[in-house]
C-alpha cells in the first residue's frame, strides 16, 4: 500500500532559506510530503489556527533552529509557538539544532540578551527529543537524512494512502483474525515449552556481538584526488546502526557506497566524488556479510543487484536501541563502535 508522511517544518525564515528548501527536498525525496506555512503568520490569530490544523494534520514535527528565534507572539516566540502546538497535538518532534561552534553571520543572530536566553532554553527543549546538531549546509543533508529516515523506520505512523488503496473493512477484518490465531498459537507454543521469543533473543544477541567484534576496512576517494585515501576500521555494528534505516526501501551498492562515503568521509575539508566515493568490492563484502547473518536480503541480480532490510534485521536493529538506551548499557555500546 502505498502511504505518505506529511512532515511539518518548522524554522525562522529569512535567515534559513536555502536550509528550509533542502529539508523540503530531503523531505520530498524520502517519498514524504513536506508542509511549510510561509504564507502565514503564526502572530496572527486567524493564521495561527490555520497552523496550528496544519500541525494536528502531519505526521512529523521536523524543527530547524540556528540563533534566531522568529516572530514574536505575545510573549513567546515563533519556534516555541509551533513546538507546543505539536506537544499538544501529541505529534513526534525532530530537531535539527545548529552547533555552538558551527560558522554564522552575526546578522544572522539574535541581538538582545533576553532573545538570547529564551533560544537557548528552547534549544534544551528540544535536546529531549530525536535530535542532531549541525555544522554547515552539507552536514545538515546528511543528519537530515539520517534523522528522518530512522524516525520513519523505528515510529511509523498513520500516513496518507489514496482512496483507491485504503484497506477494504472485509481485509482488515480478517487481518484481525489471523492477528489473533497468532498469538493463540505463540501461546501454546510456550506452554509445550517452546519459546520461539527466547530463541529469536537468543539469535539477535549472537548476531549483535558479531557486529560488535569485527570489522571492515573503507577507503575514500575525493573529487580531486587520484587515488584512495584514508583507510579507516569501522566495525559492523556501526555499519548495521547506520545503514538500517537506509535499507528500509531497496538500495543498490553505487547507493551504499555513496551514502558511507558521505556520512564517514574523516575529512569534511575535502569532498567525496559521487560515483562509489568508497570501494564497489568491499561494499558487496558487507552486503554479503549483513545477508549470511539474515539482517539483510539481496534482490535481483547483476546491474540489477540491490539489498533491503529483512523483518528478522529489524527486529536486531529495535534490540541494539532499546540496550543502547539503557544508561548502564549506553557507555559499553559507545566503547563497541
Amino acid at each position: 500500500m502505498l502511504k505518505k508522511y506529511h512532515v511539518f517544518i518548522s524554522s525562522s525564515r529569512d535567515d534559513l532559506k536555502a536550509e528550509r528548501l533542502e529539508l523540503c527536498r530531503i523531505v520530498t525525496e524520502l517519498g514524504a510530503l513536506p508542509v511549510t506555512m510561509d504564507s502565514f503568520s503564526i502572530a496572527d490569530e486567524e493564521d495561527q489556527r490555520i497552523i496550528r490544523k496544519a500541525i494536528e494534520e502531519c505526521d512529523y514535527f521536523l524543527n530547524l533552529t540556528a540563533h534566531k528565534c522568529g516572530e514574536t507572539v505575545e510573549k513567546s516566540f515563533a519556534l516555541e509557538t509551533e513546538y507546543s502546538m505539536a506537544l499538544k497535538a501529541r505529534v513526534p518532534v525532530l530537531a535539527l539544532v545548529i552547533a555552538e561552534k558551527a560558522r554564522w553571520k552575526e546578522t544572522k543572530k539574535e541581538k538582545t540578551p533576553a532573545a538570547k536566553k529564551a533560544l537557548a532554553a528552547f534549544k534544551k527543549k528540544l535536546e529531549g527529543h530525536s535530535h542532531e546538531t549541525w555544522l554547515n549546509a552539507a552536514d545538515l543533508k546528511q543528519k537530515a537524512l539520517s534523522l528522518l529516515s530512522r524516525e520513519m523506520n523505528l515510529n511509523p505512523r498513520r500516513g496518507w494512502v489514496p482512496s483507491t488503496e485504503a484497506v477494504e473493512p472485509s481485509v482488515a477484518n480478517e487481518l484481525s483474525r489471523l492477528i489473533r490465531e497468532n498469538e493463540i498459537l505463540r501461546n501454546m507454543m510456550r506452554s509445550d515449552g517452546t519459546d520461539i521469543n527466547q530463541q529469536m533473543k537468543e539469535q539477535i544477541k549472537h548476531a549483535l556481538k558479531v557486529l560488535a567484534t569485527n570489522r571492515i576496512q573503507l577507503s575514500f576517494y575525493y573529487t580531486d584526488g587520484e587515488n584512495w585515501e584514508n583507510t579507516i576500521s569501522f566495525r559492523y555494528l556501526k555499519l548495521f546502526r547506520l545503514l538500517t534505516p537506509e535499507l528500509s526501501t531497496q538500495k543498490t551498492a553505487a547507493d551504499i557506497s555513496r551514502f558511507l562515503g558521505t556520512i564517514l568521509n574523516p575529512n569534511l575539508e575535502k569532498t567525496v566524488r559521487k560515483d562509489y566515493p568508497t570501494p564497489s568490492n568491499t561494499i558487496k563484502k558487507i552486503m554479503a556479510d549483513f545477508t549470511l547473518l539474515k539482517l539483510v536480503k539481496c534482490i535481483g541480480s547483476g546491474d540489477n543487484e540491490a539489498w533491503e532490510m529483512t523483518e528478522y534485521g529489524k527486529e536486531t536493529y529495535a534490540a541494539y536501541r532499546l540496550r543502547q538506551m539503557a544508561p548502564k548499557n549506553r557507555k559499553q555500546e559507545e566503547t563497541a563502535e
